[in-house]
């Protein structure tokens, strides 16, 4: 362990106020060795940190029974089975509004995987669970969900939307080419 890491850990007890099990979580899952690297030199540089930075990947999700997951649905049940673990994991600013939130585009509904509210950056947050590797037409669908929250859900008062797409595997290019600075794609572990 390097003194940024350990750096980390110390601003982590300070800020967050976490417990020591916390903690002993965060160390355990080499939660600043999965955060993004850009993260790490903004840490060092003490420069302002954005939403994206704070998000590990890949994303630790705990099983908690034998499932096989051969669906998103069986992925949504597996994190709402421990949803605070799970959003533990990308942050302790997260807020649950809930999961297959439903909205209607035209005259049809649709529903978002999970809508979450974080705190600490003031805005919603839209993920989208995908068990497949991130794909561009995953980045239009998100678009579409942040884009409905911010003209339908959001206060006047509120940063716009973030989305996260928790995928199997993902792909640097499509996200490089991606219009929106605000779409996220972390890839999943289970573990």
């Amino acid at each position: 362990m390097d003194y940024r890491s350990i750096n980390y850990y110390i601003q982590i007890i300070i800020n967050k106020h976490i417990s020591v099990r916390e903690l002993e979580y965060k160390l355990k899952s080499n939660e600043f060795e999965r955060l993004p690297l850009e993260f790490r030199n903004k840490l060092i540089k003490e420069e302002q940190v954005e939403i994206e930075d704070l998000v590990p990947n890949p994303i630790l999700i705990r099983k908690g029974n034998n499932n096989e997951i051969l669906s998103e649905k069986v992925l949504k049940r597996i994190i709402l089975e421990d949803i605070e673990k799970f959003m533990n994991e990308l942050g302790n600013s997260f807020c649950f509004i809930g999961s297959e939130y439903k909205i209607k585009l035209g005259n049809t509904y649709n529903y978002i995987d999970l809508l979450l509210f974080n705190i600490e950056f003031n805005c919603y947050v839209v993920v989208e669970l995908k068990i497949t590797e991130l794909k561009k037409e995953h980045i239009g669908q998100i678009q579409v969900y942040m884009n409905y929250c911010d003209d339908n859900i959001k206060k006047i008062t509120q940063n716009k939307t973030i989305g996260i797409i928790i995928c199997k595997q993902d792909n640097k290019y499509i996200i490089k080419y991606c219009s929106d600075d605000k779409v996220i794609a972390r890839k999943y572990q289970i573990v």
